[in-house]
């Protein structure tokens, strides 16, 4: 009955990709002097989730080559190029906007952190233990 509880997939899913933001963005900063360095980003947790079910309309992909669809979690193939900023030498790191995206991963994930803790303190208090 408490097994595989999606409130907490969620939650896991939600830390792990502010995580992986995360990692891209200090990627973006370190290379904010390499000429012709293309700033990275991941799409929104909301747009992954979202596809993730096709929508709430289409079957999910549960292995490679199961449906129409490839189901590969791996950083590289939800990476976006960012080409919104570029300096003259190439690079389009903009250090005020990789500010920006940290400031929102970090909310990111304070926001799964408290939705698990919200989450276990529902589960524990139905089970009568406080």
């Amino acid at each position: 009955m408490f097994q595989n509880l999606a409130v907490f997939d969620t939650a896991y899913a939600m830390a792990t990709h502010a995580g992986k933001k995360q990692a891209l963005i200090a990627q973006n900063v370190a290379n904010a002097d390499t000429p012709g360095y293309v700033a990275r980003d991941l799409p929104s947790f909301q747009d992954l989730y979202a596809s993730r079910d096709g929508g709430g309309h289409m079957p999910r992909a549960t292995r490679s080559g199961h449906l129409h669809g490839v189901a590969d979690g791996s950083v590289a193939s939800m990476v976006q190029k960012d080409r919104s900023f570029a300096s003259p030498d190439g690079n389009t790191v903009s250090l005020e906007t990789e500010m920006l995206r940290g400031t929102d991963a970090k909310r990111q994930h304070e926001r799964a952190l408290a939705i698990y803790g919200s989450a276990l303190s529902v589960l524990r208090t139905s089970l009568g233990r406080q």
